[in-house]
């Protein structure tokens, strides 16, 4: 144990007490039985009433590295480990080295000293809290992995504590090197998930403890009786874990993960509660590229849709690239992800674990790809941009516009975000979304709730007893292959409830009716519950209309660290594209001391400032419009943008020259939409009526325009997106060379 403790001691005294990385110890081994660490110090401190802000904070991969050493090599065969070279005090940016002890101290400094910790509400924490196994001369141990996990969590507990305890709720989900081997994690219960309950203690609800140790699944109400964030276990879903197979048999903890999610989703439906769905690895699938096994997408995807008036969103980390996913339900063909025989199916090949630049833009323009055939999103009368909320008009005559994409709020569509990551395979990056609190001001937050005593909170000047609408636990443990949920019994009932909704006049089949309902017919999933829609009469959900709990905005801060770190000048070398990463500044000469900068985060973007995203919030239909601008031109195409709101857009065309007056050169090269030059806010109805006469009233030049567009592929926008996705880590330049 003497050894155990060394070197949990040398990576606390860098965490602790001070950001400057020592030089690493040898390695020692770890027993994975180590001792539970000692409750977190707090300063007692005066304890105000919490309100809800409105805003929370998602951070990713971190890759803490107890062994980098400060000017070392960025080399593959040196990993900052040993040797000379530019790695930085607080890490080698656009290199595949991993986190700096010091980097992860800075951010919590950062978190602290910037006020965001007591700005937030909760905190999204999506994995990967170990270093890559990456040095064959240092290789992983299975106490290493637990021992950075574990300062990781006394890290997150520490700094959302005060002299009561925590006082913001954290939920995190572990990655696919949080586990040795990495991406391989058996059916639980195991020793991994046994050793994370531990780890995770202050932040699993005590109630879930033993569902989690089953299945590493577990939520948290992080606004008691409204939100709920739900912790997934990817690793059961994805793809690169060959303990699993799939999430159709009923003996697969795939299986057991969808049939949890589909009843805690519809026990939320019940208490009218809300939920935001959080992972490690995202559900990306484009036509070649796939990171989840298909029947878990098909069933992923299909509670999406059935439960869209309670998901709101769905955050993801990983692959370390800032974007987003549609994903489609029209893309659900639940009966061949239900069958064994994989015959005629799409074959689709693994997304690597880690992306080169040159593997992530070409799985970025395969994204792009897709979003070309979205259908085109119609702009809306004052009518119908005004009327009920989303409530389906009746009428003859009337058709609706944007039936291709599930109506006038996209709702054939669920949006998720993948954040970018704190370890600085481009800039360390975290992101803080914000949040609609109409009506939810005085609502009881969860520091209030973990406070109870005696006296019950209340809620709109009502008492409520919140342990009589405490979540009941789903027995997993107990669900033996011979123990499962009565199918056809579920099935029957909701063959019932659809009969009822049967045109009238049309003959029934009386003995179906009282039967067992329809059986299910060759090649289906015998095992399938198709969870029940929303009524007809439900509004859309927070993801879709704006209202209470939609997602508002986010603000992406990064932290430079080529100014931070203070040990190059001049020019940069091209980026690498492919295998290894050395970084930008390869193995340059370092200066002979660090000397660096003061560590911060600055504002990268904000989607409530960015003229070309042209977000009005962050619901489903307004990524839908931005993802067709990007598709369409890339076909050479474009339509008149409409927004969610029934706004006709503003002149996207006008703010790509504005923000390039500088730049003529560049806008030589640029793709801009060809409808958006006369697009007019003042319209009267932003109708495409008038769109098309004023379409007739361009000139010669406007036509020379459009043959010119044709060869081109690149817009502003999409080179704008590029530009994100690698934290601005790349040149405009090179972005062009990459997309083209």
């Amino acid at each position: 144990m003497a050894g155990s403790f060394f070197l949990l001691a040398a990576a606390l005294s860098q965490l602790c007490h001070g950001v400057m990385c020592a030089p690493a110890p040898e390695q020692q081994p770890l027993s994975l039985h180590d001792t539970a660490p000692s409750p977190v110090p707090v300063t007692p401190e005066k304890i105000e009433a919490r309100k809800l802000h409105g805003r929370f904070l998602h951070i990713s991969d971190f890759h803490p590295d107890e062994f980098y050493k400060v000017h070392a090599s960025t080399s593959a065969d040196r990993a900052c480990h040993r040797g000379k070279g530019p790695a930085g005090t607080y890490g080698a940016e656009t290199s595949d080295c991993d986190s700096p002890i010091s980097l992860v101290n800075a951010t919590f400094d950062w978190v602290i000293s910037s006020g965001l910790r007591d700005d937030i509400d909760f905190v999204i924490w999506t994995g990967d809290n170990a270093r890559h196994d990456s040095d064959e001369n240092i290789p992983r141990s299975a106490a290493q992995v637990i021992g950075t996990n574990r300062l990781l969590a006394d890290k997150f507990a520490e700094t959302f504590s005060d002299a009561k305890g925590m006082r913001v709720p954290v939920v995190p989900t572990f990655g696919n090197n949080d586990i040795l081997p990495h991406n391989v994690l058996m059916p639980g219960p195991n020793k991994w998930l046994a050793r994370y309950a531990d780890i995770w203690r202050k932040f699993i609800p005590e109630e879930q403890h033993h569902s989690f140790e089953f299945g590493g699944w577990f939520y948290v109400e992080v606004i008691p009786n409204q939100l709920a964030v739900f912790s997934l276990n990817t690793l059961y879903f994805f793809d690169r874990n060959a303990a699993i197979d799939d999430c159709t048999k009923p003996s697969e903890p795939g299986f057991k993960h969808m049939e949890w999610l589909r009843v805690q989703l519809q026990y939320m439906r019940e208490r009218g509660m809300k939920a935001i769905l959080m992972g490690h690895v995202p559900p990306a699938r484009t036509d070649s590229k796939v990171l989840w096994e298909e029947s878990c997408w098909q069933k992923y995807t299909l509670w999406l849709q059935q439960y869209r008036d309670v998901v709101i969103s769905s955050l993801y980390g990983h692959m370390n690239i800032d974007h987003f996913m549609l994903l489609d339900t029209k893309e659900i063909d639940i009966t061949s992800a239900g069958v064994t025989s994989e015959e005629g199916a799409t074959v689709r090949e693994h997304l690597d674990d880690e992306l080169s630049i040159q593997s992530a833009t070409d799985y970025l323009e395969e994204v792009r790809d897709g979003w070309a055939k979205l259908p085109k999103p119609e702009l809306y009368s004052d009518d119908e941009a005004t009327s009920g909320k989303g409530k389906k008009k009746k009428g003859k005559g009337k058709k609706d516009k944007n039936k291709k994409l599930g109506g006038k709020w996209a709702e054939r569509y669920h949006l998720a975000f993948v954040s970018p990551s704190i370890v600085p395979n481009y800039f360390p990056t975290l992101r803080v979304f914000d949040y609609n609190i109409t009506g939810l001001e005085n609502a009881v937050t969860w520091a209030d709730y973990t406070d109870l005593t005696k006296q019950p909170p209340t809620i709109g000047g009502s008492e409520v007893d919140l342990e009589e609408t405490m979540t009941p636990e789903l027995e997993l443990r107990d669900l033996s292959d011979d123990e499962l949920p009565d199918v056809e019994a579920e099935k029957r009932s909701n063959n019932i409830k659809k009969d009822k909704h049967k045109k009238k006049g049309k003959k029934k089949n009386k003995k179906n009716k009282k039967g067992k309902g329809k059986k299910p017919g060759k090649g289906k999933d015998p095992n399938l519950v198709v969870p029940n829609p929303p009524a007809k009469s439900a509004p859309p959900g927070p993801a879709y209309s704006p209202q209470p709990l939609t997602l508002t905005g986010y603000t992406q801060y990064f932290a430079n660290l080529t100014h931070i770190n203070n040990d190059m000048t001049g020019q940069f070398d091209d980026l690498e594209t492919e295998k290894w990463r050395e970084g930008k500044h390869g193995d340059k000469k370092p200066k002979s001391k660090p000397r660096p900068h003061k560590f911060k985060f600055e504002v990268e973007y904000t989607t409530y400032e960015d003229k070309l995203y042209n977000l009005t919030d962050l619901t489903v239909r307004s990524f839908v419009d931005l993802a067709y601008r990007m598709g369409q031109t890339a076909n050479g195409k474009s339509d008149e943008l409409a927004l969610p709101s029934g706004d006709s857009a503003i002149d996207l065309d006008d703010i790509e020259a504005e923000d390039l007056e500088s730049e003529e050169l560049e806008l030589q090269d640029i793709h801009v939409l060809e409808d958006e030059d006369d697009i007019n806010e003042s319209d009267e109805d932003g109708s495409v009526e008038a769109e098309k006469k004023k379409k007739g009233k361009k000139g010669k030049k406007d036509k020379k325009k459009k043959k010119k567009k044709k060869t081109r592929k690149s817009n502003k926008t999409w080179l704008h997106f590029l530009k994100h996705a690698f934290v601005s880590t790349v040149d405009d330049d090179d972005l062009k060379g990459e997309s083209a």
